[in-house]
């Protein structure tokens, strides 16, 4: 349960960073949400997961 903690605590840190860095890209970006087809979402967000496991199985190493 403490992983899960950190790991929501590492994304809101992060994900706060780029809003306070850089809040123009990020309203573009919000903007182009709605014309990207559900497959483009979909599978960019499939990647992500999938990058996300693998960084933590190489981090955590098992």
């Amino acid at each position: 349960m403490t992983d899960f903690l950190v790991a929501i605590g590492l994304v809101l840190c992060i994900e706060g960073m780029l809003y306070a860095l850089a809040p123009g890209l990020v309203r573009r970006l919000a903007a182009e949400l709605p014309r990207m087809s559900d497959a483009a979402l979909r599978a960019g967000g499939l990647a992500a997961a999938i990058i996300g496991v693998i960084i933590v199985w190489i981090v955590r190493g098992t």
